[in-house]
């Protein structure tokens, strides 16, 4: 984990989410479901936010919405991280599904990339309009949900906390179906302390006990729910 400057270089709305090109040190750059905690010195921005990539260069990332109103082109951040667990795309992974259950698959995109440099096929799960895709990713609406889960061996989902119980219905409601491949879970929720504090507020429940999404996660594998 490191500590450094950053500074927003440019506001960039897309498919109707406002994300920022951030400018920072190589070192600092999340890797696909980590995330950075960060904050600038305003009074009006008290709590320092979790930034996702959904895409990054040796000089930067682009973070994914949602981004603080008061940040504008030139504010300089603060930067904590990497923090947490990421995705971990299996190198044999051939089939992939990535499944962006209730919002924009922005924090899935990063993974895309490094899918499709290793020759994955990619279809991507939502219900969102996204018109900037690479050619070779189909994408699905959910209600194809449980025949493109059963088609991947590698499955990565995007999922806020209250919605887990849905995701975890959706299942039910497929005859039972289970996911036959490796399968990751990215919990989207608050996590102010980023897993300094222990504060209790990103908690989520598994099977035999329960987790804190900044510092255990937010990556799970779908076996823990």
């Amino acid at each position: 984990m490191y500590t450094g400057k950053g500074q927003v270089v440019e506001l960039i709305l897309e498919n109707g989410f406002r994300h920022a090109r951030i400018s920072c040190a190589v070192n600092l750059i999340p890797s696909p479901g980590q995330y950075l905690l960060a904050g600038s010195a305003s009074l009006s921005d008290p709590l320092p936010v979790p930034l996702f990539s959904t895409e990054s260069t040796l000089k930067g990332f682009t973070a994914c919405a949602p981004i603080p109103e008061i940040w504008t082109p030139g504010t300089e951040i603060s930067l904590r991280g990497p923090l947490g667990h990421g995705f971990a795309l299996p190198p044999s992974a051939r089939k992939v599904a990535l499944v962006a259950f209730d919002d924009s698959p922005a924090r899935l995109q990063e993974l895309m990339r490094k899918a499709m440099k290793q020759g994955a096929a990619i279809t991507l799960v939502c219900d969102s309009n996204e018109n900037q895709l690479p050619n070779e990713v189909e994408v699905q609406p959910l209600s194809a949900f449980g025949e493109v889960v059963e088609w991947a061996d590698y499955v990565a989902f995007d999922v806020a906390r209250e919605n887990l119980l849905d995701l975890n219905q959706m299942f039910r409601g497929q005859n039972q179906m289970s996911v036959k491949g490796d399968a990751q879970v990215l919990v989207r929720t608050q996590m102010p302390c980023g897993g300094i504090a222990e504060c209790g507020v990103c908690a989520v429940t598994l099977q035999s006990n329960w987790k804190l999404p900044c510092k255990d996660g937010p990556v799970f594998d779908w076996g823990e729910f």
